[in-house]
């Protein structure tokens, strides 16, 4: 298997070894091959938020059909990514991998010609469940090519500097792409990326698969989807309303689905999730620090990239290029660390890398509302630093400590907590910015209702609100609103870097024993 010509054999991943031979060329080029579908969900995600205006004035959705649309994506992703690591695991991963390529492909294009918000609705949540086939099935692939250890934590730096490479550059094609064309064209995106994919991984990729991997078990996967989907929506939902009923039963539910989960799990012969692999401190360790960063990292992004646009005026084209040089720091450092893993404990450096993290966050913290566009350029470079490091010795150890016939259902598990972290980074940072904006905002004296409850809102709310009013009044409401969402920066990003100091306490705990 060094150089992976001729023929491609089905692999049966119990028998490759954590330190095999090494990849020759072709290698590399399957690598590149699974790089596709990591940029394009990455740039998918960063374009489509540049892209809500549009749909907006297109499609006139309410304000709870646009929530849906953003959020169904998500939601179905994070209830589906285990059972489709299990569902790879057992029917091959370079066939579901393929599956998923033409389904996401195909379902893009006919949202890109959706005529309204219901249709496209329906769109992003047929792309949340073709979009499960893709992660889990790249990451776990990395070990059947790459069972050398050193060139596997290359090529997993490589991989998860596609996530920040599409997020720097999202913005970018994103704005030129709604310049230039509708908002259709951002869905279109997806066709150059999946045709050579779905053209070359057959050629370049070899199919893998665990050995004995027993029947399908339809009510685990039942129960996976009522475990993660309630949970994923209640914590959405207290984002947008606070404490409520039905974001306190949502999770309710999805704890007791979650419990009957992980019981079946232990009694099976043959789990879908193997429960041992959370016995492994590396392992569990590793989960932890994704969570934790990936929190600190979209929730600081969450309310950064709306202080560039909304209290600085910065169109959304200016403030992505604002937040390119630290993503590409990331993917720098996501690189630059491979070498450094071979001489250093994990437990000693992951926790380096996110103390850099968690000083950006304390600068934003003490110069609160006083910090400039170039001082966000540099304090995101220090999070791109700490969290591109973290992140690429994270993975390495999840794909590491898992045993490699269980690696589509490992890497799921990782994947899942990416998804839970975006989710839970935008809700605590999210909420603390809301709550502290709601607190302060002033609203002046003659706004209809609906213009107060607007404004009272949220900040983007406020300056829509502004440019319906005369200019005395609406200058009055936007300075009010800009200094009360302002104001909220110092709190939210005190706790910032608590969580990338909690993330660096895991994993100072957690991976003593980890190489």
């Amino acid at each position: 298997m060094s150089s992976h010509t001729g023929s491609h054999p089905t692999i049966t991943t119990s028998s490759v070894g954590t330190d095999g031979p090494r990849a020759g060329r072709r290698g590399w080029w399957a690598l590149a091959v699974l790089m596709l579908p990591v940029l394009l969900i990455s740039i998918d995600n960063t374009v489509l938020n540049l892209a809500l205006p549009s749909i907006s004035e297109d499609l006139k959705p309410s304000g709870t059909e646009l929530l849906w649309m953003i959020d169904i994506y998500p939601l179905v992703l994070a209830a589906l990514l285990v059972s489709m690591g299990s569902l790879g695991d057992r029917v091959g991963r370079r066939k579901l991998l393929l599956i998923g390529s033409a389904g996401f492909g195909v379902v893009s294009v006919l949202a890109s010609f959706a005529t309204s918000i219901e249709m496209l609705i329906i769109a992003r949540a047929a792309l949340g469940f073709f979009g499960a086939m893709l992660m889990p099935s790249t990451m776990s692939l990395l070990r059947s090519v790459f069972t050398n250890r050193d060139q596997r934590r290359l090529a997993i730096a490589v991989w998860a500097s596609g996530f920040a490479a599409g997020s720097a550059f999202g913005p970018v094609i994103g704005g030129f792409l709604l310049e230039h064309y509708s908002w259709g064209s951002v869905f279109l995106l997806a066709v150059p990326f999946l045709v050579p994919l779905f053209i070359f991984v057959p050629i370049l990729v070899p199919e893998s698969r665990d050995p004995d991997p027993g029947r399908i078990d339809i009510l685990s996967i039942l129960l996976s989807l009522a475990a993660m989907a309630p949970i994923v929506f209640g914590i959405k939902t207290f984002a947008e309303r606070g404490f409520d009923v039905v974001p306190l039963v949502s999770v309710l539910i999805g704890l007791v689905a979650g419990y009957l989960f992980v019981r079946r799990q232990a009694r099976l012969s043959h789990p879908m999730l193997d429960l041992r692999l959370f016995h492994k401190g590396a392992f569990s360790g590793a989960i932890g620090v994704n969570l934790l960063s990936v929190v600190a990292l979209v929730g600081g992004l969450f309310f950064i990239s709306q202080y560039l646009q909304l209290v600085l005026g910065l169109s959304p084209l200016v403030a992505g290029l604002v937040l390119v040089p630290g993503l590409l720091v990331m993917i720098i450092s996501g690189l630059v660390v491979v070498p450094i893993a071979r001489r250093v404990r994990p437990s000693t450096l992951i926790p380096i890398g996110l103390l850099i993290t968690a000083s950006g966050y304390v600068s934003v913290a003490l110069m609160g509302d006083g910090i400039s566009a170039l001082g966000i350029g540099v304090v995101f470079v220090a999070f791109g630093i700490g969290i591109g490091a973290a992140e690429t010795v994270s993975n390495e150890l999840v794909i590491a400590n898992a045993p490699a016939e269980k690696m589509g259902a490992a890497s799921a598990v990782s994947e899942t907590a990416y998804e839970l972290g975006a989710v839970l980074g935008t809700a605590i940072l999210g909420t603390i910015m809301t709550a502290s904006y709601r607190n302060t905002v002033a609203i002046p004296e003659g706004l209809s209702t609906e213009q107060q409850h607007a404004a009272h809102e949220t900040l983007g709310g406020a300056v829509a609100v502004a440019e319906q009013l005369p200019p005395v009044p609406g200058a009055a409401l936007l300075e009010s609103a800009q200094h009360a969402f302002a104001s909220g920066i110092g709190p939210t990003a005190w706790i910032g870097a608590a969580l990338v100091l909690a993330a660096a306490v895991v994993a100072v705990t957690t991976l003593r024993k980890a190489r």
